[in-house]
C-alpha cells in the first residue's frame, strides 16, 4: 500500500475535523468519543508540526472552538478564557516545572491541584452581588449571552451570600468561572425516565450538558437536572485573590459549589500522588473526568508566568489515558493457530491507548471483518476491552483511501498460505486448515518443539508425542513440562526408567537458548537462520514480541512477509497464553551475550539522544558485549534517558529497580570500559 501524501492527509483531518466541531457545537449531535476528536486532533498537530509550511489559518489547531447554533447574544469575555497545555506523565510535569523554575528563578512553587470537570465552560457575572449574565467559553475571546437558561440551574445563586469576611465580592464586578456538568446520577435517572417514555436515550452527560445550554427555550432547559461547579474567581483587583486556593474559599462562602477533593502540595510527589490517587478513584466521582488541572497556587507568580498562544504557563492539564484513539491499518495478516484456526489480525501504526502503545490487534473471524469493513488503509478507532486487550471498534470512513478495496478473506488465505487448504463447516464462524484436525496440528508442533534442530529433547520422538496428545497429557507445547513420571506410568509404552528418562530429558531443556526456543514455537517463515537473526537483534524475547513491523523488518533478512508472519504470531491470543504458560512452568529461554566488557549489562534507551543515534547507540553497546533491549524487563541493568523522555519507561525502571543513567553517563561508561 502507497504511503498517503501528508498534505493529502492534513486536509482530509481537517475537514473531518470541521465536520466532528460542527456536529458537536452547532448541532449538539456528535458521532464520536471525545477520545476519538482529540486522537485525530493529535495526528494533524503533528503532522503539521512536521510540515509547518502546510499549516493554514483555517486549520483547527489554530483556534479553540467553533461556531453555536442559535439567536444568542455575542458577549466579549473581560478576559480570555485560556485552555491549558496537556501533560500525560510525571516527566511531562517536571519538565513543566523546569520551565517555570527558569523563568522565576529562586522561588518555590505551591502547587493547586483540582479534578477536571467534563461539561461546558461558562462564566457568570455578578454586580454588586446580583447575577446579570452568564457567558459561554465560545471561541475563548467572545462566547455567548446565555443568562436565561443559566438561571434556571438551581445550584446557580442569583444573589451571591453574604459572608463574614467575604463582604467585598458583594460590592461591584465578581466574575465567577467554571463547568456545566450534568451529574452522573441525574443523568442515569434522565436517560430511564426516556426509555420508559420511548424516547431516546442520550449519548453521555457532556453533550447533553452542552446541548442543553444552548437551546432557545429556558423552559426545555430548566426540566433538565444540570449543575454549575465553579473553579476561578475574577476581580478587577488582582489583590483581592492572593491564591487559588483562596478563591476556592471565597467560592464557597459566597454560594457557590466548587470540588471539595481541591489541594495544595509544597511537594511535586505529592502532587504525582493525589493524580495516581484519583486515575484510580475517578470512577467514584459524582462527575465524568479525564484529568486534573494543576496550577501555581500563588496568583502574583501565576500573573508573572505569563501567557504563550492560548495557554497559561503557569497551569497546566493533566490527561489521564485515553480509552480510544485513532490509527491507521497497514495491513492484515492471518495466523494459524494450534487447533487449526485461522485468524486475521490487523497491523496499524503503533498507537496509545489506555496507558499502553498497541500496534495489533486480533479481527476474530471474516465475518467481523466484513461487519465492520475493515481495510487496508483504513483509519479505525482503538479500544481496549477491560482496559486488556485491543479491539478494532469501527472504521472512521470519511478517511478512507479512494483506491482501498473490500477485504477478500479466502484470498488472503491462498495468498498468505499456497500450500494450505480452508473449509469453513456450517455455522462456524473460523475457517480452519482442512484435512487437519487440531490433535494433529498440536502433535506435529510438539514434535518440531523436541526435533533436534529445535530443543534436541532426547525420547522424545514421534510415537511419544503421539501417546501424550492421545492420553489428554498435552493440550499445547508447554504442557510438557507438567508431565510426572506418575503421568507417564499410566501409559502403557512406559514403564519406571522410560518415563523417568523422559521426564528428565524434558526437564534438562527448561533453560534452552533463546534461538532454539524461537525456532521450536514453529512462527511461520522462521527458520533456524532466521530465528538466529531475531535473536541476535534484539537479545530477549519480550524485544521480539514487542517489536513493531518496521524494527522487525531492520532485522537483516527479515523483509515483510516474515516479520508480517513473526509479527501475527505473537498477536494470537492463544500463543499469549503459551508464552504466559511456559513462563509458569519455569521455561527461561537465554540468550548467549557477546564477549566483551558491558557482557552482562542490558540497556534500555528513551527519548532523544544527543551525541549519537539510538541504532549507534545499541552498536556500541552490543559491540562491547552488552545487550540493547527495546522496553523495560525485570533483567534490564539500565535505562539510559535523553531528551523528551517516555514516562511509562520511567515507571517501569523505578518498578523493576532499573539504574536510570543519563546519555553521558552512558558516553563515560562506554569510555571506562573501551580504555
Amino acid at each position: 500500500m502507497t504511503q498517503t501524501q501528508p498534505e493529502t492527509r492534513i486536509n482530509e483531518l481537517r475537514e473531518l475535523l470541521a465536520n466532528l466541531s460542527y456536529q458537536y457545537h452547532v448541532l449538539d449531535d456528535p458521532s464520536v468519543e471525545d477520545a476519538v476528536y482529540d486522537s485525530l486532533f493529535s495526528e494533524l498537530k503533528k503532522l503539521e508540526s512536521e510540515n509547518p509550511e502546510l499549516v493554514t489559518p483555517d486549520s483547527p489547531t489554530q483556534r479553540v472552538g467553533g461556531e453555536l447554533i442559535g439567536g444568542f447574544k455575542k458577549v466579549t469575555h473581560s478576559s480570555r478564557m485560556l485552555s491549558l497545555n496537556d501533560v500525560f506523565d510525571r516527566a511531562d510535569v517536571e519538565a513543566w516545572v523546569t520551565r517555570m523554575d527558569k523563568l522565576l528563578p529562586g522561588r518555590k512553587h505551591e502547587f493547586f491541584a483540582d479534578i477536571k470537570m467534563d461539561g461546558l465552560a461558562c462564566a457568570l457575572v455578578y454586580d454588586d452581588g446580583v447575577l446579570k449574565q452568564a457567558i459561554t467559553r465560545g471561541d475563548s475571546f467572545v462566547g455567548e449571552d446565555v443568562t436565561a437558561n443559566v438561571r434556571t440551574i438551581a445550584n446557580v445563586p442569583l444573589r451571591l451570600r453574604k459572608a463574614a469576611g467575604f463582604e467585598k465580592f458583594l460590592i461591584g464586578r465578581t466574575e465567577v468561572r467554571g463547568e456545566i456538568v450534568m451529574l452522573k446520577k441525574d443523568f442515569i435517572k434522565l436517560n430511564k425516565e426516556r426509555k420508559a417514555a420511548g424516547e431516546p436515550e442520550f449519548a453521555n452527560p457532556r453533550n447533553l450538558a452542552a446541548g442543553t445550554i444552548r437551546q432557545l427555550d429556558p423552559k426545555l432547559v430548566a426540566e433538565r437536572p444540570l449543575s454549575f461547579r465553579a473553579y476561578d474567581l475574577l476581580r478587577d483587583n488582582t489583590l483581592d485573590i492572593p491564591t487559588n486556593m483562596y478563591a476556592y474559599d471565597v467560592l464557597s462562602a459566597i454560594g457557590l459549589t466548587r470540588n471539595k477533593e481541591a489541594k495544595v502540595f509544597d511537594k511535586l510527589n505529592d502532587v504525582m500522588n493525589f493524580v495516581d490517587l484519583w486515575d484510580k478513584k475517578r470512577n467514584d466521582l459524582p462527575f465524568n473526568t479525564d484529568g486534573l488541572v494543576i496550577k501555581v497556587n500563588d496568583r502574583e507568580q501565576f500573573d508573572a508566568l505569563g501567557i504563550v498562544g492560548k495557554q497559561p504557563r503557569a497551569a497546566v492539564a493533566y490527561k489521564y489515558a485515553a480509552e480510544q484513539a485513532t490509527t491507521v491499518v497497514r495491513d492484515i495478516v492471518i495466523s494459524i493457530g494450534r487447533t487449526g484456526a485461522a485468524t486475521p489480525v490487523a497491523v496499524f501504526d503503533p498507537v496509545v491507548v489506555a496507558g499502553s502503545t498497541v500496534q495489533h490487534a486480533s479481527l476474530h473471524n471474516a465475518d467481523e471483518i466484513a461487519r465492520k469493513d475493515i481495510r487496508v488503509g483504513d483509519t479505525v478507532i482503538i479500544f481496549k476491552a477491560g482496559d486488556i486487550i485491543p479491539q478494532v471498534e469501527s472504521v472512521v470512513t470519511e478517511l478512507r483511501p479512494k483506491e482501498s478495496i473490500t477485504f477478500d478473506y479466502q484470498k488472503a488465505l491462498k495468498q498468505q498460505y499456497p500450500e494450505l487448504e480452508f473449509e469453513r463447516h456450517g455455522d462456524d464462524v473460523v475457517y480452519r486448515v482442512k484435512g487437519s484436525s487440531g490433535d494433529l496440528i498440536l502433535k506435529r508442533s510438539v514434535e518440531y518443539y523436541a526435533s533436534k534442530g529445535a530443543l534436541d529433547i532426547d525420547t522424545l520422538g514421534e510415537k511419544n508425542v503421539v501417546a501424550l496428545v492421545d492420553a489428554g497429557l498435552v493440550h499445547d507445547i508447554a504442557d510438557i513440562y507438567k508431565i510426572s513420571v506418575d503421568d507417564l506410568l499410566e501409559i502403557d509404552r512406559f514403564a519406571d526408567i522410560s518415563a523417568k528418562k523422559l521426564v528428565d530429558a524434558i526437564q534438562a531443556k527448561k533453560n534452552p537458548p533463546l534461538e532454539k526456543f524461537v525456532l521450536g514455537l514453529g512462527i511461520r517463515h522462521v527458520g533456524a537462520q532466521t530465528a538466529i537473526d531475531l535473536v541476535n537483534h534484539f537479545h530477549s524475547l519480550p524485544a521480539i514480541q514487542s517489536a513493531t513491523l518496521e524494527m522487525l523488518q531492520q532485522v537483516e533478512g527479515v523483509g515483510k512477509v516474515v516479520a508480517e508472519s513473526v509479527l501475527a504470531w505473537f498477536a494470537d491470543s492463544d500463543n499469549e497464553a503459551l508464552l504466559e504458560k511456559f513462563d509458569e512452568v519455569g521455561v527461561k529461554p537465554h540468550f548467549q551475550k557477546k564477549s566483551g566488557k558491558l557482557n552482562g549489562k542490558s540497556f534500555v534507551v528513551t527519548g532523544t539522544l544527543e551525541s549519537m543515534s539510538r541504532d549507534q547507540a545499541a552498536d556500541r553497546i552490543r559491540a562491547l558485549g552488552g545487550t540493547f533491549q527495546t522496553s523495560i524487563a525485570k533483567d534490564t541493568t539500565y535505562l539510559v534517558t535523553g531528551g523528551k523522555v517516555g514516562g511509562s519507561k520511567l515507571k517501569k525502571a523505578t518498578e523493576y529497580g532499573t539504574k536510570i543513567i543519563t546519555e553521558a553517563e552512558l558516553v563515560e561508561l562506554m569510555d571506562i570500559v573501551n580504555g
